[in-house]
């Protein structure tokens, strides 16, 4: 019998069950419909290697039987054993046998691709997927939800999908076959084997049962041990400076403990299975010996199928317990299945429209014609906004943490569309035109700066990815990151780091600030990026910005007041709703809320000096 334990959650453990097992099944089966020859195939090649696999220890059982006569005959003062005869069975199983395993290689083999291929187009559909998705979607799941979909979900369904089909198949012919030649040698010993069975299953439900809880506390427990060491891990230096050493191990040592506890348990009850069990298949041996051979005096069967027999009774007990790991794994592959097909399914946001405007020859003009906008439709939090911006004009948006700055942006970048009212540019309204176009018209520079692993000139070229060397390195002067550039080892050609770590803070700023210089857009849309860096790091931000602006109408979410009191407009938010708009000295002369913030950051700014 196959040890069950040393493997958690996944020794035969139930895993998390789908909602909806068989209609998730069927689902997958229907998605699987171009692999059908395939799977014919696979189930042909399953039968044929199992079916060969069984005529083994019959024919083999010939073999014995041979040798005993044989035997018996030289002692009788016979012609002996009859060797010619005996190489013919052993040559006819090794045959049935080679054959039978190149069968199982077959069907292993259109498995594996059935499989890869089937997670290839998951995970294909899914990346597609992703770039249709409304941005409601990610802003109300969790990251880690959404990658668990691509990574773990497709791995389980690929890896469950491709052993729980072939393991189905052989091991429901082998029950069948097996039982079949089991009964053509002795309904009655069939039946003594038989009869040890629900003793077997009893004991592996009643182990099941008890260490069932124990494996789901380890998984637990393992899970809490691993998230400890990992926030441990990443915030060490907070750690070390609170003097929580002792406090952060004596928590690890409690969890661990606990951990230790349920992992002991669950591994002894799982340890169990094995010894037991094969003890129990032990009496089944020596009944079924002890049978054949009164049958075998009553020449009722010949000797070598009570070899063939046992051999039978242990192939018999294997499949059946691949059954129940095959009805687990099944239950994986199908909640594995639900998760991504409950992505596959969720509703998308239109990427195209009837004859959409184009973006050709468009100068830039941005109107907010009376727009109401809430994430909910019964909670507003832009009312009736309206405000018309020229060409080339730069708009800040400003107010507290919270207010729904990054709100207008999302409207514009039709991220979301507006409740009532229009967004229109060039007179066109925002959804006449395909939503990838429209994005054309975009450059973004955010606060938190996005590089991808690969050389800074692959960085900046993202831009735009036909730009020239040159193209690239006039961007990078503009942002003022050249003479920084020709610093690095590698100039443009070094390696960015997974997360960038290899270059500052300001200097990813300057990066992505070339990246937009690089696109060229129409709008602009900045979220100033400058209260983590050193002044003279912020005041080239703040030149790169003013040359990537030039010409351009932006949109700039406004954190310190003072550098946007050049702006052509300024937006007041505060919880949602434009509270103020207008120039500075217009706001300032209000003396309302813009005033306040103005007057507030100055004073923070004089009492730090002080």
């Amino acid at each position: 019998m196959p040890r069950m334990g040393g493997h958690g959650a996944h020794g035969g453990m139930p895993g998390e069950k789908a909602k909806d097992f068989k209609g998730t099944l069927k689902k997958l089966f229907k998605y699987m419909g171009a692999f059908k020859v395939h799977m014919i195939f696979v189930a042909v090649f399953a039968v044929c290697g199992t079916v060969f696999n069984i005529a083994g220890p019959k024919i083999l059982g010939k073999a014995t039987t041979e040798i005993f006569n044989g035997l018996v005959s030289k002692v009788s003062g016979g012609s002996g054993m009859d060797f010619g005869r005996i190489g013919q069975i052993l040559l006819m199983t090794l045959g049935l046998y080679l054959i039978s395993a190149l069968c199982s290689f077959i069907q292993g083999l259109i498995m594996t691709g059935v499989s890869q291929k089937t997670t290839y187009r998951l995970r294909k559909e899914i990346s597609e997927k992703i770039n249709r998705m409304p941005m409601n979607y990610f802003d109300t799941k969790p990251v880690g939800e959404i990658l668990s979909r691509v990574t773990n979900d497709v791995d389980t369904l690929g890896q469950s999908l491709n052993q729980s089909a072939t393991q189905l198949i052989t091991s429901v012919t082998t029950i069948i076959g097996v039982l079949v030649m089991m009964l053509s040698i002795s309904p009655l010993m069939t039946l003594v084997a038989i009869l040890i069975l629900p003793i077997s299953v009893l004991l592996l439900s009643f182990v099941m049962k008890h260490s069932q809880r124990y494996f789901r506390g380890q998984q637990e427990y393992l899970g809490n041990v691993n998230g400890q060491v990992e926030e441990i891990y990443s915030g060490h230096n907070i750690i070390k400076a609170f003097n929580k050493e002792e406090d952060v191990i004596r928590e690890f040592n409690a969890t661990n403990d606990k951990l230790y506890d349920s992992a002991w348990k669950s591994q002894f009850f799982s340890g169990m299975m094995m010894p037991v069990m094969q003890f129990i298949g032990n009496l089944g041996y020596v009944a079924v010996a002890i049978l054949g051979g009164y049958l075998t005096i009553k020449n009722a069967i010949e000797v070598g199928d009570i070899q063939s027999f046992i051999q039978y009774v242990r192939n018999f007990t294997q499949p059946i317990q691949q059954v129940a790991q095959v009805a687990n794994m099944l239950q994986s592959t199908a909640a594995a299945s639900e998760r991504v097909f409950e992505f596959l399914d969720e509703a998308e946001e239109d990427q195209t429209v009837p004859n959409p405007v184009s973006v050709e020859g468009l100068q830039g003009n941005v109107e907010f014609d009376h727009v109401h906008f809430g994430y909910n439709p019964d909670k507003i939090i832009i009312n009736d906004f309206s405000a018309k911006v020229k060409e080339g004009q730069k708009i800040a948006i400003v107010g507290p943490t919270g207010a729904g700055k990054t709100t207008m942006i999302k409207l514009l970048m039709r991220f979301y569309d507006v409740n009532s009212g229009a967004i229109k540019i060039d007179g066109h309204n925002v959804k006449d035109f395909n939503r990838s176009e429209l994005r054309q018209m975009f450059g973004m520079v955010l606060q938190d700066t996005w590089l991808f692993h690969g050389t800074i000139m692959e960085n900046i070229r993202y831009g735009r990815l036909d730009a020239t060397d040159e193209e690239v390195i006039q961007a990078a002067k503009a942002a003022h990151v050249h003479r920084f550039v020709q610093t690095l080892p590698g100039g443009y050609n070094m390696e960015l780091n997974e997360e960038a770590s290899n270059v500052s803070q300001g200097q990813k700023q300057l990066l992505t600030i070339a990246r937009a210089i690089l696109a060229d857009p129409k709008i602009l849309i900045l979220d100033e990026a400058t209260s983590s860096v050193d002044t003279r790091t912020e005041v080239l931000i703040q030149k790169a910005m003013d040359n990537l602006m030039r010409g351009r109408t932006s949109f700039v979410i406004a954190h310190r007041l003072s550098t946007i009191r050049d702006a052509d407009l300024i937006l007041v938010m505060r919880e949602g709703d434009i509270v103020e708009q207008g120039t500075h000295e217009e706001l300032l002369a209000k003396g309302g809320f813009y005033a306040d913030l103005y007057n507030s950051q100055f004073e923070s700014t004089d009492l730090t000096c002080a």
